[in-house]
Formats: C-alpha cells, structure tokens, sequence
C-alpha cells in the first residue's frame, strides 16, 4: 500500500513523500502517528490548526484507500487531522453550544410572530386553497407536482384546520380559522435551512466559522425569514433541496467505507430528499443535477482507482442506480398515486384534463354516467379539443374589438365546465333537427353548429385570427341559427371512412370549413383581458392532423337515443400519470405575465433590485414585504467575484509549486457550491415563463454558503501578509465587523418580514423612514 506523509517546516512551506508500506502494518503506523501527534500537539504551528484540509484530504485519501477495512481505529485515523481530532476530544462543548445557537437562532427567528397578520397574505390564496382540496378530497389543477400541495393540506388537517376557509384573494380575514399550523409548518421546514447550511460548509470546509458565518446570514435574512413564514411551497422546496445537498455531502464523506450501514444510509437518504424537491416543484430537477454530476465524478475516480476490480465498479454503479434513480423515481410515483387516490372527487380542475380522466371522478357528470353512443342530429352536445388543456368550445355574449378581424362574437376554448360550451347539431339546411327520429352522424357528413345560449353559429370566414395570424378568425354569426355558407362544417372521423358512426369520446372528429378548405383549430395561446384570458380557437389552412385540430364530443344530451354507460372508459394509473405531466408542462410554460402585473428579471435578483408585496398598501393595513438583508445580499455579490479571484490566484501559486492553506477547500467544497449557484439561477434567463423575485432564493442558499467558506479563508490569509498575533487580530476585527454589520442592517430591515402599519415609508415616522435605498424597492 501507499501511505502520503505532509510535513510542516517553517515558512509555511509543505513536503510530501510516498512510502511503500504493507497493508498489515498500517493499522498500527495510523495509531502510532495519531498518538505522536497528539503528544507533541502543542508544538503544531497555529495555522495548521485552524486550517485542517490539505492534510486532511491527503492523509484520508492514502491512508484509508490503502486500508481496505473500516475497525473503529481505521475510523477514526481517517479523518485525519490532529486539529480537528483535538476539537472532538477537548472540544465537544463548544461546539455543541454554537450548533444549539444557531439552532435556536434559526427557530426564534422564523416562528416570531407567525400569525400576523390574520389575513390571507400573497399566494396563500393559492396553495392554501389548495392544501384546502385535500382535506376535502376534490380535484384541482395547478402547474406544480403535488407533494408540497398535501403536506399543507396534511398539516392543517392535524392542527385542526376543516378545510372550509375560501382563501379567495389577499387580504381575507381568517376570523377564527386555526391557520396558524400550516404557517407553522412552512415555518419549521424554513428554520432548518440555516442548520442545513451550517452543517454543509462545515463538512465542506471542516471549519466552524464558516458555517457560523454561513448561518449567520441565512438566519438574519429579512427575505428568508419572510418567505418562510406563510403557506407557500418555497419554504418546503428548499428543506428539499437543502436536506439534498447535506445527504450527498455526508454520503461523499463516507467514500472511504463503501457499503456500510451508514454509507446505504446516506445514499437512500440522498435519493429520498430528491424525490421530495421535485415532487414539490420542477425546479428540484436543478438540485437532481447537482447530485447527478456530483455521482458521475465520483463513479469516474473509482474507475481510476486500480485497486478496485471492474465488478467492484460496476457494484457501485448499480448501488447508485437504486438510490439515486430508482428509489426518488418509485418515490415521484407514489406521491401521484396517492394524489390520485385522495382527490377522487369533481372539482374545478377538471376541464383542464381529457374526457376520459374527467370520468373517474365523483360528481362529475361523466362519473357513472350513460349517454347515447352515437352523435346524432338535434343533440345537445359540448366539443372537447385533444390538446392537453385544450379546453372546451365555447362562446358567449362579448364581441371582438375594433381592428381584431371582423367584430362578429367570440368564439374560445374554455378549460373549465360551463353553460357556454353547449352547442346543437343541426343538417346543414335544417333549423329544426329535433322533430322527429333523429338521424345519426356519420363520417364526412355537412353540420351546422348553433351556440345554444346565443343562437349564433360556428363561423370562420378569410379574416386572420387575433394571434396566429396565418390562421382565419372563427367567430359566432347569425342569430336563430340563420347565416350563411360560412357556418357550414364537415365533419370528419380521424381515421375513418366514408358512413363511419362518430362514438361519443371515443371518436377523434376534426371539423373542415367548406368555405375555406381550412380546419378548427386550439391554438393554445391565451387571449388577453378582451377575450377573458381564454384560449384562442382559429380555423387552420393546415391540414395536418395533430392534437389542436382534433376534438371529441363529452357532453350528449339527446332524450330520443338510448344511453349506454361511460364506466367502460376510465383511464389506468399510467394514463392519467402521463396526462397530469403533460397538463402540467404546458400550464408551466403557458404561464405569462399578465398586464400590469409586476414580475422581475433574472438578472435584477442577485443584486436586490426589487422585491414583492405580501400584504398591505397603507397606513391602516398591515404591510408586509419581501425583500432580502441588503448587506447579506450585495456580500453575496461581492463573494461571487472574490471567489472567482482567489481560485485563480490558488491556482497560479499551486501551478508554481506553491501550496496555500485551504485551497482543496477553496477549489472542492467552493466550487460545488458555485455549481449549485449556477445550477439554480441560470436555466431562469432560458424560460419564457413569468418569473418572480422569489425564485432566486434557492440559489441565494448555495451563494450564501459560498460566501461563509470565501470570507473566512480571505480571514485566514490574513497571515500571509502579517506576523501573529497581528493577524490574529485582524481576523477576529474581520468576523466581528461582519457579524454586527449583519445584525445591524437586520435590526434596520426587520419591519419589512414582521410587517408594519402607521405612517408609509417615505414619512418621517415611518420604521423605514430613510431605508429605500434604491428607488426599485417599494416598501
């Protein structure tokens, strides 16, 4: 075996040997070394004291790799440092009190004041409503995965919340509502994110002042402690993402002990905790990166190391497979299942999902339902286009504006169940298709379609559509089902041939503009306020056959046809899995900023340009805001670029034949929390979706962390340029201005996440009189 040996000699200068030792003795060389350097401890110069990692990651790697077992004294050997096996036996206390400080800190902080204000506050009237669906058990669309949705809902259930509160807009009196265990519950998840941070640079750069300073600003952030303490999803996604990055660090840590107890412990862990942040938002999936290529440089340095055999590497592999892949993707599923399986009752999401799906839910009207097989003349029916979130068509009263085709009634597609969506088959040249025995529709059959509130017909005519513009504008004409050759429509089976039946839900119908040649069309985009926000329908001069241009008929009412049962029809778990991901994605990407509405941009986040209104806009209301600690903000800033500096100056004196302290822990821990930044922050400037301040703090997590590792490396380099104790003491001046710089502005900004009333902040007895420091804050 190989044993590598750092020496320290004066001028802070490091001499490495390799030498040649047989496995049998190095048990006994490990114990010997630990017991030499424990009598002669204090003879250590100081800065290898309080600088651990580069004998810490040599030592470890050689010895324990070379070892092959792992008896409590190999354990102990391999964490190298006489430092910091000085901290575990002569330390313990110490450093238990400041993770207790931290701890208690972090709580205090969050859970202070976690009812106030008594009304529903920003997007509580979102996922509070919807934590609301679970305890009742009715269905609901939203473009995020379900998992943060239930634990609300689980939480308020337990605290004794019934589910009964509306949680309509911002700004509602909860009254006697017991809310306070949702917030609660957010705040708690909230509170250990500062701990999380703290125990990740500790293990990342085994010092405790970076982790005290990593907790430090995490824990006075006037912007975590806001967004932790209302009935959100941010809060329960960065537990996630944080409980993540700490699993994977300690499951690193445990490299040297493959297989063990605690190594399977920390790899499922680490499986478990990916499952649950992408199981609350999509955006886990930039932590499942992290975790991702953090595996493929692990599984890529045992493939080097020789003393391993391909079988043992490919053990590995498969391990990492179960508990990386298979486990989080199992967990994922479950998760649906039981959304599924709890929200089995009708609600307002169904129109978003397919005919199929709308019909395993109770209340539904397709749920156990029967209805006549086969279209028919003089039915009632409702049209349903396949483009996930298609929705239904529809028209109403309301007409297109002035300069938007011909100002003729608005026909849209509409996602949820509404009178408007009704609609009568009538014969091309029939008014009056309802005496008699009606006459079945067949495939390429000439219909006419009356909107059955406004009497208007199905319409399209060479006028462009409002937004695609390469399409024709379809529109409601005529009144008492009279018009023209323009309403007329031939209706088509996909797939079928002439005199085929079209089967109710089963039947793909595309509908062809005998006019035109064109084809009905949802275009998916959503029209702005004139058209109610609802989806365009145009009349396609394409004729490809695609999901926008095929439809299906739900609803149909005809009292002179027998009925058959729709129970035939539900979808298996795959189906709906697969449908509820796709309605999601599109949801997702279809989400847009709508008019006036205030929403950010990537680049105005790391630099605190602006924040967001919880609750409040005058002297009377409670007001709260969102917004970060602007010291702990703009240090983050600066951190980034110092980082990137100190790396290349590491870099360049390492290339030289020099070592400085720290700089595996500069380079390794620093940058995989460079990578976790960048991972979390610059996908935002590729989507198209609206973005809000609040996504940014996923990534302000792992800045922050970043910081705590660079300022106090910055604070040990102090050495290099002073002799003891003067560099001592500017270390400890360096962490002092730090840590009462950090409280102060704290005590300045509280007001905006503990909320305020009374005079505004551009009076002069407002709590924030004087604070605005740029004009983008609206506080």
């Amino acid at each position: 075996g190989q044993l590598h040996i750092i020496i320290h000699i004066p001028a802070n200068h490091y001499l490495s040997y390799d030498l040649v030792v047989l496995p049998n003795y190095l048990p006994a060389l490990e114990g010997s070394l630990h017991s030499s350097i424990l009598r002669n401890r204090k003879n250590i110069p100081t800065s290898l004291k309080t600088s651990q990692a580069p004998f810490t990651s040599v030592s470890k790697d050689k010895i324990s790799q070379t070892a092959g077992h792992s008896s409590e004294d190999d354990n102990q050997s391999s964490n190298g440092s006489s430092a910091q096996l000085f901290t575990r036996r002569h330390g313990e206390s110490p450093v238990k009190v400041l993770l207790l400080l931290v701890v208690g800190l972090s709580f205090s902080t969050r859970l202070y004041k976690i009812t106030e204000p008594p009304h529903v506050c920003w997007d509580e009237t979102h996922f509070g409503k919807m934590g609301s669906y679970y305890i009742n058990r009715t269905f609901f669309f939203d473009v995020h995965p379900p998992l943060g949705k239930m634990l609300i809902g689980l939480a308020g259930y337990m605290t004794g919340y019934d589910g009964t509160f509306p949680f309509i807009k911002p700004g509602d009196k909860y009254e006697q509502q017991n809310y306070w265990g949702m917030r609660g519950f957010c705040a708690v998840l909230g509170s250990f994110l500062p701990i999380f941070a703290y125990l990740i640079v500790l293990e990342l750069s085994q010092s405790h002042t970076a982790a005290f300073i990593t907790a430090i600003l995490l824990i006075f952030d006037t912007g975590c402690i806001t967004i932790s303490q209302y009935i959100l999803l941010d809060p329960i996604l960065m537990f996630f993402i944080m409980a993540a990055v700490l699993s994977m660090v300690k499951f690193n840590q445990q490299r040297y002990r493959p297989f063990t107890a605690s190594w399977w412990f920390w790899l499922v862990l680490t499986g478990v905790n990916l499952a649950g942040a992408f199981g609350v938002k999509f955006v886990g999936l930039f932590v499942i990166l992290l975790v991702g290529l953090n595996t493929i440089w692990d599984l890529w340095r045992l493939l080097g190391d020789l003393s391993l055999s391909l079988v043992d590497v490919a053990k590995h592999f498969l391990a990492r497979v179960v508990g990386l892949i298979l486990l989080p993707l199992f967990l994922y599923v479950t998760v649906f299942a039981v959304h599924f399986v709890v929200l089995n009752k009708s609600g307002p999401g169904d129109g978003f999902f397919s005919s199929a799906f709308q019909s395993r839910l109770m209340g539904n009207n397709l749920y156990n339902a029967s209805m006549p097989e086969y279209l028919a003349y003089g039915s009632t029916i409702t049209v349903k286009n396949l483009r996930i979130a298609g929705g239904y068509l529809h028209s109403h009263w309301h007409l297109y504006p002035e300069g938007v085709g011909s100002r003729q009634q608005q026909v849209t597609a509409y996602s949820h169940k509404d009178y408007n969506n009704l609609w009568l088959v009538h014969r091309q040249d029939d008014n009056n298709s309802q005496s008699g025995s009606p006459d079945l529709v067949r495939h390429g059959d000439i219909i006419r379609l009356e909107h059955k509130e406004t009497t208007r017909n199905l319409h399209s005519h060479l006028h462009e559509a409002p937004l695609t513009k390469k399409h024709f504008q379809v529109t409601g004409y005529g009144i008492n089902g009279t018009g023209d050759t323009n309403d007329l429509w031939q209706l088509e089976v996909c797939g079928g041939r002439k005199g085929d039946l079209v089967k109710v839900l089963r039947s793909k119908v595309r509908f062809l503009h005998r006019a035109t040649g064109c084809v009905l069309y949802s275009s998916g985009k959503t029209l702005p306020k004139w058209g109610w926000e609802q989806v365009e329908v145009t009349c396609s001069p394409y004729l490809k056959e695609t999901p926008s241009s095929q439809w299906n008929i739900e609803d149909h009412i005809n009292p002179k046809l027998p009925n058959i049962s729709l129970s035939v029809l539900k979808p298996h778990f795959l189906e709906i899995l697969l449908e509820s991901h796709i309605v999601m994605i599109r949801g997702n990407s279809g989400l847009k900023p709508k008019d006036n509405e205030m929403n950010s941009k990537p680049w105005h986040w790391p630099i605190n340009y602006q924040g967001l209104r919880f609750s409040g806009v005058n002297e009377t209301e409670y007001r709260v805001y969102l917004l970060g600690n602007p010291v702990v903000w703009w240090l983050n800033l600066a951190s980034l670029g110092l980082y990137l500096i100190m790396v290349a100056v590491a870099s360049v004196t390492i290339q030289r034949g020099f070592s400085l302290e720290q700089s595996q822990v500069l380079m390794r821990g620093g940058g995989l929390l460079l990578l976790g930044w960048l991972l979390h922050y610059a996908p935002f400037y590729t989507m198209g979706r609206v973005l809000y301040y609040h996504h940014y703090f996923p990534a302000m997590l792992f800045s922050s962390m970043l910081t705590g590792i660079t300022v106090d490396i910055l604070l040990n380099s102090a050495d290099l340029i002073l002799q003891p104790p003067y560099s001592d003491w500017m270390q400890r001046v360096g962490q002092m201005v730090l840590l009462l710089s950090v409280l102060y502005s704290f005590y300045l900004f509280h007001p905006l996440s503990y909320g305020m009333t009374g005079p505004l902040a551009h009076e002069p007895g407002s709590a924030m009189a004087g604070l605005k420091w740029m004009d983008s804050w609206e506080f």
